[in-house]
């Protein structure tokens, strides 16, 4: 299964892919494998990054990758792991800040997902249910991820909102 799960900040949707992550391990006996699209290991975002990591299990395995989701997803999604994706929307802010093409970039994740064996958890943050913003990159940040989450629920089994910690399935295709 492949699947989407975003929130605003702190919906807990993080904790809610863990605990699906936690359960499919259980089931299956599956590696799971968190690729993490953090840059910036300073300040808040270094607090932010060590909560993240002090809440999954340390068996887990970490993969670092600020800008090549679409290829470390190929290279590490097998028929018996689980790869856990935290998150897009900062992906895409590197992305937006690198010299990177965003739409090739957009499409060879897009690419990656239909070929990837294993099942994929993504998390992401809604941004499109605020206010405008000012900035012309913030707009476009807030635009892209918006078609970004639109793109991958067409072709994504489930999608899932949390809301106060709370899943909302909005998509959920029988296997």
């Amino acid at each position: 299964m492949k699947q989407l799960i975003m929130g605003g900040a702190r919906s807990g949707k993080s904790r809610l892919a863990q605990e699906y992550a936690k359960q499919w391990q259980t089931r299956t006996q599956g590696e799971v494998i968190v690729i993490a699209t953090a840059d910036n290991t300073a300040g808040a975002m270094a607090k932010r990054i060590a909560h993240h990591k002090s809440q999954r299990p340390q068996q887990w395995q970490l993969v670092e990758t600020a800008l090549d989701l679409a290829k470390v997803l190929q290279q590490e999604s097998r028929s018996d792991n689980l790869i856990l994706v935290d998150c897009l929307t900062l992906w895409l802010s590197n992305i937006q800040l690198s010299e990177r093409v965003w739409g090739q970039e957009k499409q060879a994740l897009l690419d990656a997902l239909t070929q990837a064996p294993g099942e994929v958890v993504l998390i992401s943050n809604e941004v499109g249910q605020g206010v405008v913003p000012l900035g012309e990159l913030s707009r476009e940040f807030v635009d892209e991820s918006g078609w970004l989450h639109q793109s991958l629920s067409k072709q994504l089994d489930r999608v899932t909102v949390a809301i106060a910690g709370l899943p909302l399935v909005i998509k959920s295709e029988v296997l």
